[in-house]
C-alpha cells in the first residue's frame, strides 16, 4: 500500500430551485432571491392566516382571535407592512353577515381581527385581502346556541 497521504475532495453543493424565483446556493451560506428583487424581499406581499378561525355560537366573538400574517418574497414576516386588510366571509351559503372590525392594519406584519362573529349558524371560510393579495381560511362552524332542557 502506498504512503501517500489520502486527499478527500470538498463537495461544493449548489441548489437552484424555479417556481416564481429561485434559491441559490454554494457551500454552507445560502444566499436567496425571488422575483428579481435580489434578495431584499421587497417582492409582492403574501398573505397567511397566523390564527385560523376557530368554531363559535351564533353572534359570539370568535376566539382565539383570528391573525393575518404578511410575508414577503423569501416567506418572512414583512413587519414593515402596515396596509390595510380586510376580511369578509368568503363562502356564505345562509347569507349570514360579519360583524367586528373588518378592516386592520397590521403590527408587527400580523393583522389581528379581535371581534369578529357570523349572525347566522353554518359552515364558512373566510378571506383576507389588502391590494392583490389574497388569501382563504379553512372551513369553521358557527353553532346555534341550544338551551339546556328542563325538567319539572
Amino acid at each position: 500500500m502506498g504512503s501517500e497521504p489520502m486527499r478527500i475532495a470538498h463537495a461544493v453543493l449548489i441548489l437552484t430551485l424555479t417556481s416564481g424565483g429561485c434559491f441559490g446556493g454554494t457551500g454552507s451560506g445560502l444566499v436567496g432571491t425571488s422575483g428579481g428583487d435580489g434578495g431584499t424581499g421587497n417582492g409582492a406581499a403574501v398573505l397567511d392566516f397566523f390564527v385560523q378561525p376557530n368554531t363559535a355560537n351564533v353572534g359570539q366573538v370568535i376566539s382565539p382571535p383570528v391573525e393575518v400574517v404578511v410575508r414577503d418574497s423569501l416567506g418572512s414576516i414583512d413587519s414593515a407592512f402596515t396596509a390595510t386588510i380586510t376580511i369578509e366571509l368568503a363562502s356564505n351559503s345562509t347569507g349570514a353577515a360579519l360583524s367586528g372590525t373588518t378592516s386592520v392594519r397590521p403590527t408587527n406584519g400580523i393583522a389581528t381581527f379581535s371581534n369578529l362573529a357570523v349572525s347566522e349558524a353554518g359552515t364558512y371560510t373566510l378571506q383576507a385581502a389588502s391590494g392583490t393579495a389574497s388569501v382563504t381560511s379553512g372551513a369553521f362552524t358557527i353553532s346555534t346556541v341550544t338551551a339546556p332542557s328542563q325538567s319539572r
